[in-house]
């Protein structure tokens, strides 16, 4: 197609209108978290080696980092090692300090001496405290540079996997049907574009790393605590699985309000959108408190849903944090008890504290980490479900290629229908010759703009079929089919940019003097020309500067620019003045004059001269003839006709 595309006309019955589904129920729960995970996992796949290096720098950080407490540990025990042997009398051995100790009857305190490395009467060996102050500092600055890198690589492979959803999801709206477009809402559609995918990429930045991270992290802190006591480190062990339950617990309730968060923001985003697109209509029909009173109620149902997911979701940390925190306590009571009988270092206790504290902190922040990933996975799926909409019929793979038609157009027993048990067009035939005007009229609903919709495959008929100058429609690409259209309609499509784009918008090669040519063809230069811009004036889709006309004028300079076989005008002077209907029917002569044209109005004073005039009611063709014909007949035509013009015809 040259230009414009075709509204969205709504079957009739349920579903049909613009707002349906906009105030539905949320989703109760999610439809398949475990899939959906699987499947946005599936989407690193690209990344696969980037994420090798990761996991390999991770592994690297987490098990360098894990030995600085076991070395910091040592440090402890020089201060304190030093600490006792200076307050011991000097040139005595340990053997006879411990025996000193025994005899007065402080076997404890003998028992430690013994296992410990106090020289009686030497203080603290600060040399050695400082070497192992410089190697803990250097395991920790290579830890923190290697978790520097994988930050900046996952940065990397995250922005790369988003960029790839955004273009699938580009690419599926453009391979949609427009019956998709006909049940959804538009806020919603932007919101699973833009919203939910910005989501994902937070999810995968904050929560997939620190997940990885925090996972290594539990496995290499276990393993130093195993080595240290595997006693104490079975009390911590006690922690893993009561975080776990209560974080499992928890999380499947949040989950259901993360999808019900993001449905609600599609919905909330779907009438503020519309609503600004139509404000000044909302205030004119006196429907401003109402539109306020339907945004109140959305945005209380986003921020209950919201209130409630971010509040289950929370309470995950501190709870799990309560039992890291009682599991603390236990470990220092029992460390303190085995350092006071001898079978474990001060350092050794100190190292294994603050391994305890480690091993809490990794599932404190797995469980914090929760509501991000169930908010990931939630607007994943809603992503999904766009991702896997029903498409429409492929191209066919030996498609008939076609440069610049002639116009000859056939209708063949054609049959459509948008709901299954509502015949709308019926066994509909007709022939138009290369050249010709072909005008459509009919009361609202006839079936006038479903039927230029079916010549370019917006919709797929059910039977008959559709030719092209001899060549069925459905054997040519719909990019090659719709290239041989220019439309202009009544709803005027104008895109933020110059008045220039928005007439070379119809090229793919346009000079200025091709844009210029254009507009003089729609009699749209003159206007253009006294602009203080000229040309390169901006122009945005609501610009109040220039005129329901003046717009229309420039779509048909837009149609000039396509340089089409084939020609749709659907209502295009229905919205504007007398004056300017004028320049736009010498316009749409011009743009006429050697192809093929379908011409639907209501203003049948528009189409007296057309070369056919197709009659329809409830997707049948009644009566078909010329002007002149058709009035003779005084038939449905003759009567539409009368209805507009009575005085005349008396």
């Amino acid at each position: 197609m040259s230009t414009e595309k075709a509204p969205t006309r709504r079957p009739a019955g349920p579903g049909g209108g613009p707002m349906h589904g906009m105030f539905g129920p949320p989703p109760t729960k999610s439809k398949d978290f475990r899939g959906s995970l699987k499947r946005l996992l599936k989407e690193l796949g690209p990344e696969r080696k980037v994420m090798t290096l990761v996991f390999g720098l991770i592994t690297t950080s987490v098990v360098i980092g894990s030995f600085g407490p076991k070395i910091l540990g040592r440090a402890t025990n020089y201060v304190f090692y030093g600490f006792l042997g200076r307050r011991m009398p000097p040139g005595i051995s340990k053997a006879q300090a411990i025996a000193g100790l025994r005899a007065k009857g402080e076997n404890r305190l003998a028992d430690m001496l013994q296992k410990s490395s106090v020289i009686p009467g030497k203080g603290i060996d600060f040399h050695a405290v400082y070497h192992v102050l410089i190697l803990a500092i250097a395991l920790y600055a290579i830890s923190s540079l290697f978790m520097w890198i994988q930050g900046y690589l996952m940065a990397g492979v995250t922005q790369r996997t988003v960029y790839r959803l955004r273009r699938l999801a580009e690419e599926k709206l453009g391979r949609l049907p427009l019956s998709y477009f006909d049940t959804q809402s538009r806020g919603d559609l932007l919101s699973r574009v833009t919203n939910d995918i910005d989501n994902i990429s937070n999810s995968l930045q904050q929560g997939l790393s620190n997940i990885i991270n925090s996972l290594l992290t539990i496995l290499s802190v276990l393993a130093m605590m195993v080595w240290i006591s595997p006693e104490l480190a079975l009390v911590s062990i006690i922690a893993i699985p009561l975080s776990m339950f209560v974080s499992i617990r928890i999380a499947k309730r949040s989950q259901k309000q993360f999808i019900a968060q993001w449905d609600w923001t599609g919905k909330l985003n779907g009438h503020v959108e519309e609503m600004h697109t139509g404000h000044a209509l909302v205030k004119v029909f006196g429907r401003r408190e109402q539109a306020i009173a339907d945004f109140s109620t959305l945005n209380e149902k986003m921020y209950e849903s919201s209130f409630k997911a971010q509040f289950m979701s929370g309470i995950i940390q501190p709870t799990t944090a309560l039992i890291s925190n009682l599991i603390y306590v236990a470990i220092a009571v029992l460390g303190g008890y085995r350092v006071a009988t001898g079978s474990m270092s001060l350092g050794d206790v100190q190292a294994f504290i603050q391994y305890s504290r480690q091993f809490g902190m990794p599932l404190a922040q797995i469980a914090g980490l929760m509501n991000i990933v169930q908010s990931g996975i939630a607007s994943a799926e809603r992503l999904f479900e766009l991702l896997d909409a029903t498409e429409e019929e492929p191209d066919a793979t030996d498609a008939v290629a076609i440069d610049r038609a002639e116009g000859e157009v056939r209708f063949n027993n054609v049959s459509f229908r948008y709901v299954a048990d509502q015949p709308l067009i019926e066994n509909f035939s007709l022939s138009v010759k290369p050249g010709e005007t072909v005008a459509i009229v009919g009361p609202t609903g006839a079936g006038k703009t479903t039927l230029v919709n079916l010549i370019m495959r917006f919709y797929e008929i059910d039977s008959g079929s559709i030719t092209l100058d001899g060549k069925d429609i459905r054997s040519m690409t719909r990019d090659d089919l719709r290239r041989q259209f220019g439309m202009v309609l009544q709803d005027t499509w104008l895109f933020t940019g110059s008045m220039r784009e928005n007439i070379a918008f119809g090229s793919l090669d346009p000079s200025h003097e091709m844009v210029v040519a254009a507009a003089k063809a729609a009699n749209i230069d003159h206007f253009l020309r006294s602009l203080p811009a000229g040309y390169d004036s901006m122009l945005t889709d609501d610009n109040a500067t220039v005129s329901n006309g003046e717009r229309q004028l420039i779509t048909i300079a837009r149609a000039f620019m396509a340089d089409p076989a084939i020609l749709i005008l659907d209502e295009a002077t229905s919205s504007v003045d007398t004056r300017t209907e004028v320049l736009v029917q010498q316009a749409m002569a011009k743009l006429r004059v050697g192809r093929t044209s379908f011409v639907i109005a209501h203003r049948l004073s528009t189409i007296r001269d057309a070369d056919t005039i197709l009659v329809m009611d409830k997707g049948r063709l009644i009566e078909q003839g010329r002007h002149a014909d058709l009035m003779a007949r005084k038939g449905f035509y003759y009567d539409l006709y009368a209805s507009q013009f009575s005085e005349a015809i008396e």
